[in-house]
């Protein structure tokens, strides 16, 4: 998969594209592999946990890590690793990994018409939310990392986000 080849899409911040590295479920945390444009097994998480939603990347963004920024989509049935979806965002998820700033956009699968009226990560089920949090809260214990949940920013600032992380993306791509 040629990664360059990717797009944000044409209606971003409102409705963006997302490349699914782990499909909910899962404990195998893949990693998109830049360098072999693959999806490869980054590793298996330590705990007892699996991820709650489809969960990836989305293209054409550099986070303050310096790697695209994920994203967590909830949709009806999984989909696969390398799978590019449409996601409509809801929310904002701040949080810290390792003391660094990690956020993570929750979005729905915009395709999905399950998830049609969904507008705000507080038009979801508050269990499906509780759920989101305790993972990103608990999946690194056992590896001796350390993670913290800062709280829930509104769709709003998911898509101010998106926009400020695209064009970090796109400075980048302007640099000599």
């Amino acid at each position: 998969m040629d990664y360059s080849k990717l797009k944000i899409g044409d209606k971003t911040p409102d409705i963006i594209f997302a490349l699914i590295e782990i499909p909910r479920g899962s404990s195998n945390k893949y990693e998109f592999d830049l360098q072999y444009e693959t999806i490869r097994l980054d590793r298996v998480l330590h705990s007892a946990v699996y991820y709650p939603g489809d969960y990836g990347l989305v293209p054409e963004t550099i986070s303050d890590d310096g790697d695209p920024a994920d994203i967590l989509v909830i949709i009806s049935h999984k989909t696969f690793p390398g799978c590019l979806l449409r996601v409509k965002p809801i929310g904002l998820l701040l949080m810290e990994d390792g003391g660094k700033k990690d956020f993570k956009i929750l979005g729905v699968a915009y395709d999905d018409p399950v998830y049609t009226n969904i507008n705000s990560y507080n038009d979801l089920p508050n269990h499906l939310i509780k759920q989101v949090v305790n993972f990103f809260e608990t999946y690194k214990v056992l590896e001796g990392k350390t993670t913290k949940v800062l709280g829930w920013e509104d769709a709003i600032t998911a898509k101010e986000y998106i926009q400020k992380v695209h064009n970090k993306y796109l400075q980048s791509r302007n640099k000599p």
